[in-house]
């Protein structure tokens, strides 16, 4: 038996990355999965091989993340579906771009990024908690990043994911009698699709692999880690194992920045 026998995850993000990683671990550990993104073959993709692999059937929510709507779609079709949400990975995420220089970021551009990186981790969130009150159970995760401990993203970016940092503490405090974990899982560089070293190299005059290798420096391990090593906690947190875990900020990332 798996470590999340039963249960139901919803992963928001879930058809690339760190998303896609935990969605593949939570199945293969017994959850049914409820993933969305906005793209529909990417979320075939995993769903394909979960079921290859012979996990719980699962639910693919196409859903835009910027709109309210859509950002609580996952949770009411899992609910729909499988009558209940144990656990939410709040994975989706980013900079819409547009925020990195002081002098001329425009208020949309900032609104934005916080919408996408904060505001709709909330909806999101929001909308699983009464599920997870009236069973007596909750796992609330948010995917958040180096820069929700020290600087380097931009300032819509950074600001978000230190926000986040708030979020989980105070979420954890208020919905501690519930049997609800709020936890915050960090990585640091890792080999996903958003990170685009030969793009951040042309910006500082470096080969691809030079960037690679400046950014990969910044970790104790001196490496850039891959999707799949976050998944591990991730199911640490969503389980029963985890039940002494909440309000943390816990970081998978190679020792970035230490």
């Amino acid at each position: 038996m798996g470590q999340l026998e039963g249960r139901v995850a919803v992963i928001t993000g879930g058809g690339r990355g760190i998303g896609r990683a935990i969605a593949q671990r939570y199945a293969s550990e017994g959850a049914h999965v409820v993933i969305s993104a906005r793209t529909q073959t990417d979320l075939d993709a995993v769903l394909e091989q979960i079921t290859a692999a012979g996990g719980p059937p699962g639910h693919a929510v196409v859903a835009d993340a910027m709109d309210p709507h859509d950002a609580r779609r996952p949770v009411t079709e899992a609910i729909d579906r499988f009558a209940k949400v144990d656990i939410v990975v709040n994975n989706v995420g980013g900079d819409v771009g547009g925020t990195r220089d002081p002098f001329t970021v425009t208020d949309q551009a900032f609104e934005d990024t916080l919408r996408f990186s904060l505001v709709s981790l909330w909806w999101t969130t929001q909308a699983a908690l009464p599920s997870m009150r009236d069973q007596g159970y909750g796992r609330v995760i948010f995917i958040g990043s180096g820069a929700s401990k020290v600087s380097g993203g931009s300032l819509g970016y950074t600001s978000a994911k230190h926000a986040m940092v708030g979020l989980t503490k105070e979420l954890a405090k208020s919905v501690a009698p519930f049997g609800i974990n709020v936890n915050c899982l960090c990585p640091g560089w890792t080999n996903t699709s958003r990170i685009d070293f030969e793009r951040m190299g042309q910006a500082e005059g470096l080969s691809a692999q030079k960037a690679h290798e400046k950014y990969a420096a910044e970790a104790l391990q001196n490496r850039v880690l891959e999707p799949d090593e976050l998944a591990g906690m991730a199911v640490l947190l969503g389980s029963g194992d985890g039940s002494g875990i909440t309000g943390q900020v816990i970081s998978v990332d190679g020792g970035y920045r230490v």
